[in-house]
């Protein structure tokens, strides 16, 4: 048994503030009746709750893409800098998501957020080798020797090694890089131990998943038909 409230703020129908008034304004049934007490004790087994006529399932498993603009830390809060957090609505806040893995301050792109833990663990793990396409703009520009570079693993200059690589050059001052762990600031870390000081990154791809044309700062939920091959990616 649980509190009505809670039942439809993990279902993300909104805040628990939100979710009282929701409550008291008549737009939810429990069993077909209208309920007005948040404090209602139900049993989401055997009874069915809806809002203003649809069926609410409880928390549920959840996967959001965020094109993540610059200026922004990747993290649940920090006392000085903007979170990834505070892009997401209001009532998305009450689903227990989190950041997978993290791009740093100055990095865009492709950012997805979870409340499904063992999905999580799989796509940071560098055991599972989840590719993650990066679009850099640089100094110099990226030769054969660094191409055959990237391939081996690169051991950089503190001496940790990375996980051979993919590097495509696009040309000067352009590249694709593709990665299968997340290192402190991996990607710019490699190519500046090959003289490529990178002045802009973007991550393009994690797994299976695209940015496609999400614009700058919005986010998208992914279907499950996404997350069905995110997982087999990560497998």
């Amino acid at each position: 048994m649980e509190r009505l409230d809670k039942f439809l703020c993990d279902s993300g129908a909104g805040t628990r503030s939100q979710v009282k008034l929701i409550i008291k304004s008549g737009a939810v049934t429990v069993d077909g009746a209208v309920e007005r007490d948040s404090s209602r004790k139900i049993d989401p087994q055997t009874q069915e709750v809806c809002l203003r006529g649809e069926r609410l399932g409880g928390m549920r498993r959840m996967v959001i893409m965020l094109n993540k603009p610059e200026g922004y830390v990747t993290a649940t809060e920090d006392k000085q800098d903007k979170t990834v957090m505070e892009l997401l609505p209001q009532h998305l806040l009450t689903m227990d998501l989190k950041p997978v893995g993290r791009l740093d301050k100055a990095t865009e792109g492709l950012l997805l957020f979870t409340n499904d833990g063992a999905l999580l663990h799989r796509l940071i793990s560098p055991k599972k080798e989840v590719p993650k396409v990066y679009y850099a703009r640089h100094e110099g520009k990226a030769t054969g020797e660094d191409v055959d570079a990237f391939r081996e693993g690169l051991t950089l200059r503190d001496g940790t090694v990375c996980l051979p690589a993919t590097l495509e050059p696009l040309g000067a001052g352009e590249s694709l890089i593709t990665v299968c762990e997340g290192k402190y600031h991996q990607v710019r870390r490699m190519m500046a131990s090959r003289g490529m000081t990178v002045t802009y990154l973007e991550r393009r791809q994690e797994g299976s998943l695209e940015l496609g044309d999400l614009p700058r700062g919005q986010i998208r939920e992914l279907t499950e038909e996404e997350i069905i091959l995110l997982e087999k990616t990560s497998k």
